[in-house]
């Protein structure tokens, strides 16, 4: 069996606004990723994904419940050194290509910082080979090397960025809409870019996004999240074949085609969100209602919900 490298369990994050106001940004999210596969976290702006992905890089501490990584309690890494042993393992791209890059430093400094900071060269001649070999695994040409972020469009600061994230040979990398702020077109090659390195580099990716056509493509397995709230969990091919959850099913629909004409008459689907009762909510989990396919519900809902898996399937 393939092992766990991620283990969320049951992780809620509180933001005090004041003394008698509290945002619950995420609440009772569990869910595992296994070593070599990605696995995609979906859902609105504010449903609480990012968060979640800032949970498990410990950039944020975790109110209740609890997450292992490679066997490791987060919210226990405490130490200089056992932090950044943590940190070589596991690194993020970020949203914003330009913001998440120092303005005052040539690409060669911010690929190759991270590698002299945790030792992994010995010189400033292994230094410059690695950060050229690493430029041209993502695509860039080494002779750029001396040249600062804003002398390079969005899409290669993102593949500078992608660079640096690999720079430190993590375990895990964290894309937190990694290509949302890209054009159509460098968001395709971004994600082959990072469908080719999975293989070359043995890597493991959590891929935090709203845009439901492009995480298909690139994951194993999705995490559909709304309120906060894990309320779907299946293989990708599953979510978008046969979507359970009446929010999977509302961001499907709301997914645009290239045809004008269907595009015009097409059925949306509403979703009013989650409303349950306190009471409710307490009794309320994620249930495999197909083979590894779950679904966030009451107790009550269950049947309903295997009513539904099983009509799809008696029509395959």
């Amino acid at each position: 069996m393939t092992e766990n490298i991620v283990k969320v369990e049951r992780v809620k994050k509180i933001y005090k606004q004041s003394r008698s106001e509290q945002v619950v940004a995420v609440n009772d999210v569990s869910f595992t990723i296994k070593k070599g596969e990605t696995f995609g976290l979906v859902g609105e702006s504010g449903s609480g994904k990012s968060t979640t992905g800032k949970l498990l890089m410990g950039l944020e501490d975790i109110t209740d419940g609890k997450i292992t990584f490679m066997g490791h309690d987060v919210a226990a890494i405490k130490g200089r050194k056992d932090l950044l042993a943590f940190r070589k393992n596991i690194q993020m791209i970020f949203q914003d290509p330009y913001a998440s890059l120092n303005p005052r430093m040539t690409v060669k400094e911010i690929i190759g910082g991270p590698m002299r900071i945790h030792g992994l060269v010995k010189s400033q001649g292994e230094q410059d080979a690695a950060v050229y070999d690493l430029m041209e695994q993502v695509g860039l040409d080494p002779a750029y090397a001396n040249r600062y972020a804003r002398e390079f469009s969005g899409g290669q600061c993102q593949r500078v960025g992608i660079a640096r994230a690999l720079a430190l040979q993590p375990k895990l990398i964290i894309a937190d809409e990694a290509i949302s702020a890209l054009d159509v077109s460098i968001q395709a090659q971004i994600v082959n870019l990072l469908r080719e390195l999975k293989k070359t580099n043995d890597l493991t990716y959590l891929f935090i996004t709203h845009d439901l056509s492009m995480v298909k493509y690139i994951s194993d397995r999705i995490g559909v999240m709304s309120q906060g709230r894990l309320v779907e969990l299946a293989p990708a091919d599953e979510i978008y074949n046969n979507p359970l959850h009446d929010y999977t099913k509302s961001l499907l629909s709301a997914i645009p085609t290239a045809d004008p004409e269907s595009e015009r008459v097409r059925r949306r689907i509403h979703f009013d969100g989650l409303t349950y009762t306190d009471a409710e909510y307490a009794e309320c989990s994620l249930v495999e209602i197909a083979p590894d396919h779950f679904v966030y519900c009451h107790p009550s809902e269950v049947a309903d919900y295997e009513r539904k898996a099983n009509a799809v399937f008696s029509l395959v």
